[in-house]
């Protein structure tokens, strides 16, 4: 609506094909349908006029300028009756002009809200819904106020929250609700406490609620619900379907995607072979790293063929004593920028936020130690303990607590720690160890992992990814560039991340190095810590 001065509105008017803008002064029904006529040279109707709003309820003339300034109003219906046919709108600031529907001698003008008034008013009622359960259940208060105090929830607040507003709408609704009233709840948690909402999320409250796929906490506390009501009723059947894992979509390590690379010289199939061969006894390492680059597309193909992947190392061995040919083909796939993402954005956005999170979870041995470690000589503490890490790799190791491994499901090893996880993820060993007895104890072929050599854990002086009962010697010496390379390897390598690394490493693909963004399933842990990193 533009105002020009007190009492005058610009509001927008249609006849036929034409529109135009009618200059009110004082907004009342009959001036202002007078004075769009005069605008059309159609006759005054000023008898007969009637208003009514969607539900059908005749508006008074007193309450007209109320009507067409309120964005929210829904839909506006003018009747009149004339030979003429007249559309009349809020100015494109106010609304939209949706649709004209006539018959006769009545002529009937929809008046609708724009799509951004439609979502306020979605998030205004959600919001309201969800502040009002939390005003009148025993511990909401508690949750409101400790969301304004830190602008956050820890975990336990989060879990009472989710369990008061589950139970509320499984008392209302049964313990199957209806997906929008799931949707709503989710909706009214973010639009109450906006902090909580994931901003990389299409929605914003997908880690809560997520009608795609059914997962979320709402849907899990729901899922617990439903469970015990079954049991109740010793009931076999009832289980809801929707908490079926919608199909992932393209991303992650193994995905075939597009590369930034485009080759100089596209090399023939005898080309590529006598480069491979020259490669394999090549002592000069330019030489080495200007022909694996040549064969880039070649090796690509091969790693994503399920028959050939597993031969990639034998094909081509020197990425094993060769440093820097994973961070070549890393940034052949991506691009500079995303390859140096996470050296750049660990210590300066990540770090000490995560260390602040972890100060909040429940207290063990292993996380104070860990919380010990990473705080840095800065904060005037420092660790002189042989079985501690350095201060960065203790902090991605608190990422582990803070973004816990998934069950693993009902058969073994069901749950696990991150302690556990931890030893998935880096093996210490003593310099001086005889690399190959290590290669050769092991018992299965697993997920690439770190091998630290050094005097003590904090004092690391080489790092090793294994792979494939194979040792790739790390370029950095550094522990974050070793876990920077541990992740390129996944998809150097077309290799899946260890099911109980999923979520640590899904939060660094999708988080600190933007791979992938919306097309693969993240757990809503992920995205709640996201939501509380970012904010």
């Amino acid at each position: 609506m533009r105002n020009y001065s007190a009492g005058t509105m610009l509001i927008k008017a249609r006849l036929g094909d034409i529109q135009k803008f009618v200059r009110v002064t004082e907004p009342h029904l009959k001036d202002f349908l007078i004075a769009a006529f005069a605008k059309f040279g159609v006759p005054a109707v000023t008898e007969g006029v009637k208003v009514v709003d969607s539900t059908g309820t005749e508006l008074d003339d007193d309450v007209f300028e109320d009507v067409v300034k309120d964005p929210s109003v829904g839909v506006l219906t003018i009747k009149y009756d004339t030979e003429e046919s007249v559309s009349m709108a809020p100015s494109p600031e106010q609304s939209d002009l949706k649709s004209r529907d006539s018959s006769d001698s009545q002529d009937t003008i929809i008046l609708s809200e724009s799509p951004s008034a439609k979502q306020q008013k979605l998030d205004t009622e959600a919001k309201n819904l969800v502040e009002s359960i939390l005003t009148k259940k025993p511990g909401g208060e508690r949750i409101m106020n400790e969301y304004n105090r830190s602008k956050s929830l820890t975990d336990e607040t989060r879990r009472k929250m989710v369990n008061i507003l589950a139970a509320d709408m499984t008392e209302k609704n049964g313990t199957s609700p209806p997906r929008q009233v799931k949707e709503k709840y989710a909706r009214g948690i973010v639009s109450l406490f906006p902090y909580l909402s994931d901003p990389f999320s299409r929605t914003g409250y997908d880690h809560y609620y997520d009608g795609e796929s059914g997962t979320g906490y709402l849907a899990w506390r729901i899922k617990t619900i439903q469970r015990s009501t079954a049991r109740d009723r010793r009931s076999s059947y009832g289980a809801s379907s929707e908490g079926t894992s919608r199909e992932v979509g393209l991303g992650g390590p193994t995905a075939r995607r597009e590369t930034q690379f485009v080759p100089e010289t596209v090399l023939s199939e005898n080309e590529c072979k006598e480069a491979v061969a020259l490669m394999k006894h090549c002592p000069d390492e330019d030489t080495i790293k200007k022909k694996m680059k040549l064969t880039f597309d070649f090796r690509r193909n091969m790693v994503l063929d399920p028959q050939q992947s597993s031969n990639v190392l034998s094909v081509f061995p020197r990425f094993k004593d060769v440093k820097g040919l994973v961070e070549q083909d890393f940034v052949l796939m991506f691009g500079e920028d995303v390859s140096g993402k996470f050296l750049e954005k660990w210590t300066t956005t990540f770090k000490k936020k995560i260390i602040q999170q972890c100060r909040k979870l429940p207290s063990t041995s292993e996380l104070e130690d860990l919380l010990l470690a990473a705080d840095t000589p800065e904060d005037g503490i420092e660790v002189d303990d042989d079985s501690s890490w350095d201060s960065d790799l203790s902090s991605i190791l608190l990422l582990l607590h803070l973004i816990p491994p998934s069950a693993q499901g009902r058969k073994r090893p069901g749950k696990v720690s991150a302690s556990q996880a931890e030893k998935h993820l880096v093996v210490f060993k003593k310099t001086g160890t005889n690399i190959q007895e290590h290669l050769d104890s092991i018992m299965t072929s697993t997920q690439p992992y770190l091998l630290a050599l050094g005097r003590k854990k904090k004092e690391v002086h080489q790092f090793f990814v294994i792979l494939d009962k194979n040792a790739i010697s790390c370029k950095s010496a550094s522990s974050l560039g070793a876990i920077d390379e541990l992740f390129k390897v996944h998809y150097v390598f077309a290799t899946s991340y260890n099911p109980m690394l999923n979520n640590m490493f899904m939060f660094i693909q999708t988080t600190v190095y933007g791979i992938d963004v919306g097309k693969v399933k993240e757990s809503p842990r992920v995205a709640e810590v996201r939501a509380r990193l970012l904010h």
